[in-house]
């Protein structure tokens, strides 16, 4: 076999596909740290000596043996390419395949994948004996190496030139692109292997299922695998294993439900690997009957589940309440030397409690969780919840016994206590705590605060609360929420500041109920700077500003007669992302007012209108009363109409007040439009009003005596009205 010293210079031809002419900068260098080419000017002695060297070596010694291993040994890849294209000058030296492989490993490696590129397209041209071999070898070399791209690149030089590979190289890397959930480039390696007439096999089909389910392209891995007999293949056990995955993560469970079902019916028999990956998540999705029936097969197979397995299904029996199975399951873990993991445990005593067989539980922890603390903490909180103090304190004292009653558990006796007894019974369950030696903690003094604040001694939670800050702990949120939200109701508002100032200072957010209600008992007092300071320590501290915050600290300011500092709330309500209800456009509308911006007020009341939001009766008065003032009520005169029809809360006085603002500015149309309405009603219009109407139709009564209105085109009810009184 002889390669040409001219393939050396080839270059790409013009047809090869794009995604061949990717730079490299667009290819991994994992290895560039090991093997990143040295510049042509590397005047390192070190480097030069060496590569005289091995020219020298190779000079009296040219073999392709001695030429790969010279390559081999060289770690710079420009040396190395420099070596390989000195060989090929060589005249009687020929490069072989095997020369071409290493030389395009090495090149490869190094991210240089414009030679690799044409040393491959050489070699798959001249189709040399071993060529194919080689080639195919460089396919799966990249892929071991993670170097996915490069193997892309070796396999699509092949199939240009008609070199295919074997199904097994195909293979080989679909399997890795998929693990990369690589979709396009498994779309493209199958097409390849397609157009190169490569039968696929259920392991090409089964990658190409993968990466659809991965991909969430359900239906279209479906019709896939619908359509693999009609490609010459049956789906194996791994088959069904990728589809009923690949369902059920796509929350497609009912039709994973019946491809089981097919699977089942047409004799398969699932491996140990169908089981570890199947029955788990049926068991998460709450499957329980398709768990067990896989359990079943598996323990009638003589195959032995692993931890994952057990786990899953006893946490889904014990949800589903059949604790008996669940035991046995652990049993049968037991016995085959498989230690059970701890949550399996705490998901059957926590079954039991749900279920409330706290007797069996009992047994159930003397018999198989003598020193595990979880398990005992899960029913020690299931008594607690099901108000059975007496056998809470009997556990207790079994684990104190043991040594296994650390703090956390005495707080979970402690805590139900402060909430549901005696604040007295509390300190004697801490004194028996502190004789058996056990160090109470930030926990335990927030129960006490809880339980001295739900029998209002909110000195007494005081003083433990300084005690808490003494020690730079923190309180838990609902110990936290309830002492504010006391001291709140109590109009002991300096504390609840105090309080409020240390825990935010800790980043702890408070209940956004329990904030809001700290804002507007800090507002009452008519401390209204202190609230908007308590409002910017919010974001520090993480507790959620709302609507309500904002609009309460917004109320206080109008009272105060700050208005303009309403704008200022508003402005950062709007950068807060809280939604602008209908109370938050009064507000800013009797805000303009007070300021006599009769311009703001009325885009503030179309803004408001256009959003089918209506405003309040005081809100209107001071609207109109403010326009009116100024003469500008024709800047609500189009929105007229939609305040009076989505309110009934306008009286006579509202109208009046309309009317005559509406007449002076000139809009008489629609001034006699509203006495209209306004007698429809059953109002009669004030004496402003009625001089108003008569005045204006006694000037318009012509020399022959007859009043212009007769003439007029608005002949209605009030013009008439205002005629016959003329007339008498």
């Amino acid at each position: 076999m002889v390669l040409k010293l001219s393939t050396l210079k080839l270059k790409f031809p013009n047809k090869i596909p794009p995604w061949l002419n990717f730079p490299g900068r667009y290819f991994s260098l994992s290895y560039a740290a090991t093997l990143r080419p040295k510049p042509e000017t590397d005047t390192d002695p070190q480097s030069v000596d060496n590569y005289e060297e091995k020219i020298g070596f190779l000079k009296h010694n040219l073999h392709p043996d001695n030429l790969i291993r010279i390559l081999d040994t060289t770690q710079d890849s420009n040396s190395a390419l420099k070596i390989f294209k000195w060989a090929a000058l060589q005249k009687s030296f020929n490069h072989t395949p095997d020369t071409y492989y290493h030389i395009s490993l090495k090149l490869g490696l190094a991210g240089n994948v414009k030679e690799m590129d044409n040393f491959c397209l050489n070699l798959a041209r001249d189709k040399c004996v071993g060529s194919r071999e080689a080639l195919a070898s460089l396919v799966h070399t990249f892929v071991r190496h993670s170097r996915l791209n490069e193997a892309i690149r070796v396999l699509g030089n092949m199939t240009l030139c008609g070199l295919n590979p074997s199904v097994d190289v195909f293979n080989d890397l679909l399997c890795a692109l998929v693990k990369k959930t690589d979709f396009q480039n498994v779309l493209f390696v199958y097409k390849e292997m397609v157009k190169g007439g490569i039968v696929p096999t259920v392991g090409t089909l089964n990658s190409l299922l993968e990466v659809l389910f991965e991909t969430n392209r359900v239906e279209s891995g479906l019709n896939q695998f619908r359509r693999m007999n009609k490609k010459g293949c049956s789906p194996n056990v791994r088959t069904f294993e990728i589809v009923i995955k690949g369902l059920v993560l796509n929350n497609r469970v009912d039709d994973a439900v019946l491809i089981l079902h097919e699977m089942l019916e047409l004799k398969y028999q699932p491996d140990v690997c169908f089981y570890i990956c199947i029955i788990p998540l049926f068991c998460q999705e709450n499957r329980l009957e398709q768990g067990m029936q896989l359990f079943k097969r598996m323990r009638a197979a003589n195959l032995v589940p692993n931890s994952v397995i057990c786990r899953e299904l006893v946490h889904c029996l014990c949800m589903n309440l059949h604790l008996d199975d669940a035991i046995n399951i652990l049993e049968e873990m037991i016995e085959i030397g498989e230690i059970p993991p701890l949550d399996s445990f705490v998901d059957v005593m926590n079954g039991f409690c749900e279920a409330k067989r706290y007797n069996e539980a009992m047994c159930f922890l003397e018999n198989n969780c003598g020193n595990l603390v979880s398990p005992h903490k899960v029913l020690l909180e299931g008594c607690c919840k099901a108000d059975n103090f007496f056998l809470g304190i009997s556990l207790l004292e079994k684990m104190s016994e043991r040594g296994i009653a650390d703090c956390d558990c005495w707080n979970i006796l402690l805590s139900w206590i402060c909430e549901n007894a005696s604040i007295k019974k509390a300190y004697e369950l801490l004194g028996r705590m502190i004789v058996r030696s056990v160090v109470p903690d930030c926990s335990t003094y927030a129960a006490l605060v809880v339980g001295n604040c739900n029998l209002n001694k909110y000195e007494d939670a005081l003083e433990l609360f300084h005690y808490i800050r003494s020690k730079f702990w923190v309180l838990d949120s609902k110990c936290y929420s309830r002492l504010v939200e006391g001291l709140c109701r109590l109009k002991r508002i300096e504390e609840a500041v105090m309080v409020y100032y240390y825990m935010s200072k800790s980043k702890c957010p408070l209940e956004v109920a329990t904030f809001n209600l700290l804002i507007e008992a800090t507002c009452d007092a008519g401390k209204v700077d202190e609230a908007v300071k308590l409002r910017s320590l919010a974001y520090y501290s993480g507790t959620s500003c709302s609507s309500v915050t904002h609009i309460t600290i917004m109320l206080a300011f109008l009272k105060s007669e700050r208005a303009k500092d309403v704008l200022v709330m508003f402005s950062q309500m709007v950068i807060g992302g809280c939604k602008v209800h209908a109370e938050v456009y009064c507000i800013l509308i009797r805000s303009m007012c007070a300021l006599n911006r009769f311009k703001d007020c009325a885009l503030f009341c179309k803004l408001m209108i256009n959003e089918s939001l209506m405003p309040d009766s005081g809100t209107i008065h001071d609207l109109l009363s403010c326009l009116t003032n100024h003469s500008q009520l024709r800047l609500v005169s189009k929105d007229i109409d939609k305040i009076i029809s989505g309110m009934d809360t306008l009286d006579s006085t509202m109208f009046n007040l309309l009317i005559n603002g509406l007449w002076k500015e000139g809009c008489r149309s629609e001034a006699r439009n509203l006495l209209d309405l306004m007698l429809e009603r059953g109002w009669v219009p004030d004496a402003t009003t009625h001089t108003l109407f008569v005045g204006s139709n006694v000037e318009g009564v012509t020399s022959r005596g007859r009043p212009t209105y007769e003439n007029s085109m608005d002949e209605d009810n009030v013009s008439n009205i205002l005629a016959e009184a003329l007339g008498k």
